[in-house]
This record gives structure tokens, C-alpha cells and sequence, in this order.
């Protein structure tokens, strides 16, 4: 159930109401927000039904009643959208975010060139994988440490901020050191044990749904972070496994639209893994953003016949820019401005 307080309810009246949720049965997580604290509190809701007589303190505002399974992560635990500060970079609500580089950190002056040119043109956040997860042992894994050194030094040279996968768990004090946001990958979408230490960081979290997650899934995996303390979470859509060959992956846009009509956190559309085709990277870009996607993951090099990953879906520097200025019209109609 969802315990939604008065606004600017005071510190003691919020700890009363956890105090009491507790009582009853339930686990009490507090979301405060700038004005309002909601109170999930975890349950069988079937047999905890005493929970609504909280209607009569003077600070309860309502009580609702919430039969899905992921409670926090619910658009009936927030009346507004849930918008991420990275570091000063907004994404939600009215802010787009475009995040862009390379699929893979392949060298210093790959990354630098790179992340000078998708900053001119557009993006606040860079992309680019220290650590990649593939398929065969025998293909680049990445340059681990060294990569994060790279990404570290693109960001005091540009001001752009770094996301960046993080594979394992006992890799994430690390890698959060250098990351403004910590990349949970298809393959790691329910690994739980990786999914609590992100939360730990308290660092802003993109989560990636899963080759075959169902969107239930993928919210529920999305909860365990919530849970677990950290609210700064954000979906994305990068494409599932499906029977069609003339794509990588299907991306899935109408799991766009749900999530933004299950949930209110960010929704993220990476085009690039969603179909790993370069040429029909631009198209999908323009359909989540009509969807009401609220940002693009986008794989972008340098020179995409030379990388060292993933060539085949990257675009270079030439359709990045077109690719943005082509967005402006979808931008407006839906509301939305670049962060």
C-alpha cells in the first residue's frame, strides 16, 4: 500500500507514520520528494487492510491500495514523473537527455575525439564501455581500468558526464568512482546480487531490461534497487530476443509507452542495441521520442568499420549531427528540451 503525506508534513509527523506502518505488519520505504513523502509500505496487502485507517491522522493525506507487485517503482507511489540530477544534468519531466560514444573505450584518442565531437553536437552525457561483456572469450572484454582512466580523463576535458557498464559486483566501488552513472546490462538484469550493490552507491542507475524480460521483470529488477535505497533509477529500452533475423534485436517502443504509464521513473531508448543496425538508428531515435521516451543511449565512433566492437550498429560523427537536428520537431511536440 501507498501512504501519501500532506505537503511539508514535519520530520516527526513523517517518522509517526512509519512508526505506525510498521505496526501493522508492513515495511515502511519513505520517498521523500521536494515537497511531499510517500511511504510504500511492502506487504500482503490482502491481509493488511488495517492499513487504511492511517486516513485518520492529520497528516495522511490518502492511503492507496497497490496490488502489483513492484510497489516502490509504481506509478501510484509518485503523482509526478521522477526526475535524475546527474550531477547536474536533469533527465525527466520535461528534460531529454541524449547520452552518446562508443560502444567500447578503445584508446585515449578515440574516446577524446569522440567526446568532443557528440558534446558539440548535442550530448550531455558520454558513453563508453571500460568493461564489455561479449559473447565469445576470444572478443575485445575492453580495457578495464584503463578505460575508466580514459572516460575520466574525456569528462575534465569536455564537462560531459560518463556512464559506463559495470559487470560485476565486486566491481562497482570502482567503477563508481569514476562513473556519474552505473550501467546494469541485458545480461546482468537479474543479477540481484549486482542490482543491491548498485543501490548501495546511492549513484544514479540505468537498468537495462533484459534479451527476454518480460516488462514485469524489468520493473520488478528496477524495485530491488528502490528497495534497496536508491531512487535514482532509470529503465531503459534496449531491444529483446524474438524469432525475427533482419534485426540484432526487437526494440520494443510499446514498452516505452507502458512503463511510462506503469511507472514514474525515466525511460531510456537505446536504438543502437535495439536493432544493431546503424542505418535505422536515426528512425528509432525519432519513434522514442514520440513515444514519450525521456532520453537515447546512442553508440557513435569515430570510424564504425575499424571499431573494435559492435561496428555494424555505431554511426560517426556526421549522422550524430543530423540525427539530433532531426529530433527538434519531435522535441516540441511532445514537450521536451535537450538537457
Amino acid at each position: 500500500m501507498i501512504v501519501i503525506l500532506k505537503p511539508h508534513s514535519s520530520e516527526q509527523q513523517i517518522r509517526d507514520v512509519i512508526e505506525e506502518v510498521a505496526k501493522l505488519g508492513y515495511t515502511p520505504h519513505p520517498i521523500r520528494g521536494a515537497l511531499q513523502t510517500v511511504v510504500a509500505a511492502i506487504g500482503d496487502e490482502r491481509t493488511h487492510l488495517t492499513l487504511e485507517s492511517l486516513d485518520a491522522l492529520p497528516q495522511v493525506e490518502r492511503v492507496l491500495r497497490v496490488q502489483k507487485r513492484y510497489k516502490m517503482v509504481s506509478r501510484e507511489s509518485s503523482e509526478t514523473d521522477t526526475i535524475i540530477d546527474v550531477n547536474g544534468i536533469r533527465i525527466g519531466g520535461e528534460n531529454f537527455a541524449v547520452m552518446a560514444g562508443p560502444c567500447s573505450v578503445e584508446s585515449e584518442e578515440q574516446l577524446l575525439v569522440t567526446a568532443r565531437a557528440v558534446r558539440k553536437r548535442g550530448a550531455t552525457i558520454l558513453r563508453g564501455g571500460a568493461y564489455k561483456p561479449r559473447t565469445s572469450p576470444y572478443e575485445f572484454q575492453g580495457l578495464g581500468k584503463e578505460g575508466l582512466r580514459i572516460l575520466d580523463l574525456a569528462r575534465r576535458e569536455t564537462g560531459l558526464k560518463i556512464i559506463t557498464e559495470v559487470l560485476s559486483e565486486r566491481d562497482v566501488e570502482h567503477v563508481a568512482n569514476t562513473a556519474d552513472i552505473l550501467q546494469i546490462g541485458a545480461r546482468n538484469a537479474q543479477n540481484f546480487q549486482l542490482l543491491v550493490e548498485c543501490a548501495k552507491s546511492r549513484k544514479p542507475v540505468l537498468l537495462k531490461r533484459g534479451m527476454s524480460q518480460r516488462i514485469e521483470e524489468w520493473l520488478l529488477a528496477a524495485e530491488y534497487l528502490l528497495v534497496n535505497g536508491n531512487p535514482h533509477v532509470m529503465l531503459c529500452e534496449r531491444g529483446i530476443r524474438t524469432f525475427e533475423t533482419y534485426t540484432r534485436n526487437t526494440l520494443d517502443l510499446a514498452a516505452v509507452a507502458i512503463a511510462k504509464k506503469e511507472s514514474h521513473l525515466p525511460v531510456i531508448v537505446d536504438p543502437s542495441q535495439g536493432c544493431g543496425r546503424a542505418d535505422l538508428v536515426k528512425v528509432l531515435c525519432r519513434g522514442a521520442v514520440a513515444m514519450g521516451a525521456d532520453g537515447l543511449l546512442i553508440e557513435v565512433h569515430p570510424n564504425p568499420a575499424e571499431a573494435l566492437s559492435d561496428g555494424q550498429q555505431q554511426i560517426d560523427f556526421s549522422a550524430f549531427g543530423d540525427l539530433i537536428a532531426e529530433l527538434s520537431p519531435f522535441l516540441k511536440a511532445t514537450g521536451r528540451i535537450l538537457a
